[in-house]
C-alpha cells in the first residue's frame, strides 16, 4: 500500500476517533446534569406491573412541587436526600393500600442506563444519578423518567425543559436523535462494557 493511501486511512481513523471522543464527552456532560427516577416492579407478572404503575402515580402526584426550587441537579439531589424517608413512606403506604405486603427500598445512587427515549427526547447511555424505588424483589420490568429537569413531574414539554439546562450541542443530541443513531449505539456499547468492568468484584 502506498504511503499516501496509508496516510489517508490513518487520517480517517483519527478523524473518526476524535469525532466519537467529542460526542461521548458531550453525552457524559448530559448525564451529569440530569436526575432520573427509576421504579422497579417486584416481578414481570401483570399484577406486580400494575402495582408499579400505582406506586409511580402516587410518587409523581405527591412530589409534583417538590423540585420547584431546584436550580440544578445538585439542588434536586439534596431535595431527594432530605425527603427519602417521606418518599419511602408514600410508596410503602400505596403498596399496603393496594393489598400487598412487599417492602420497598428507596435510594439515591448512580445507575447505568441504556439509551432511552422519553417522549421527544433521547438520553444517551451512561451512568446517571437516579432516585431508585425497588418494590419487593425489584426484579420486574422498570419504569423511568427525569425528575430534574422536571419532565415527568409536570406538563412541560421535555425538549423545552431540557434546553434550560443543556448547551446547544447537548440539546441537539437529545432532541435530534435520528441524526445520531449510530453514535448512540457506539456509546451504548462502550458504556455497557465500562459498566460491566466497573461492577466486577475482584
Amino acid at each position: 500500500m502506498k504511503t499516501i493511501e496509508k496516510s489517508l486511512i490513518f487520517g480517517l481513523i483519527i478523524s473518526i476517533l476524535m469525532s466519537f471522543t467529542c460526542f461521548h464527552g458531550t453525552c457524559e456532560n448530559i448525564s451529569k446534569k440530569i436526575l432520573r427516577l427509576h421504579i422497579l416492579a417486584n416481578s414481570d407478572s401483570s399484577i406486580d406491573q400494575a402495582l408499579k404503575i400505582k406506586v409511580r402515580d402516587k410518587i409523581l402526584k405527591s412530589s409534583g412541587a417538590m423540585f420547584d426550587t431546584a436550580q440544578n441537579k445538585e439542588d434536586a439531589k439534596n431535595i431527594v436526600s432530605q425527603n427519602l424517608g417521606s418518599l419511602k413512606e408514600i410508596a410503602q403506604s400505596e403498596i399496603r393500600r393496594q393489598g400487598f405486603d412487599y417492602n420497598v427500598d428507596i435510594k439515591l445512587e448512580k445507575t447505568y442506563f441504556n439509551t432511552r427515549k422519553y417522549d421527544e427526547i433521547t438520553l444517551p447511555a451512561g451512568q446517571y444519578d437516579a432516585l431508585r424505588i425497588l418494590i419487593g424483589e425489584g426484579k420486574g420490568k422498570n419504569w423511568w423518567c427525569v425528575i430534574f429537569p422536571s419532565i415527568c413531574l409536570g406538563s412541560a414539554k421535555g425538549n423545552s425543559v431540557m434546553e434550560e439546562i443543556l448547551t446547544d450541542d447537548e440539546s441537539d443530541i437529545v432532541e435530534e436523535s435520528e441524526n445520531y443513531e449510530i453514535k448512540f449505539k457506539v456509546v451504548e456499547i462502550f458504556e455497557s462494557i465500562r459498566s460491566f468492568f466497573a461492577n466486577l468484584k475482584f
